[in-house]
């Protein structure tokens, strides 16, 4: 059976935390921002962790399994 290979657009997307969970960052931050509020742009550079019904996929994608 040959490696299973990682997918570099999720490693460019997540990052591991020490507990073993996967941190990404917010959608609505790359354009069309001047029609956004000054508070919402700033609630956005926050990001947040990965839901648990899409932890599955992205550790396989990353190649962790």
């Amino acid at each position: 059976m040959p490696k299973m290979k990682t997918r570099k657009s999720v490693v460019k997307r997540f990052k591991r935390t020490a507990g073993g969970k996967f941190r990404r960052t917010a959608a609505g931050r790359r354009h069309l921002l001047s029609g956004k509020s000054r508070k919402r742009k700033r609630k956005l550079r926050r990001g947040g962790l990965v839901s648990p019904a899409d932890y599955r996929r992205i550790a396989q994608a990353l190649a962790m399994h």
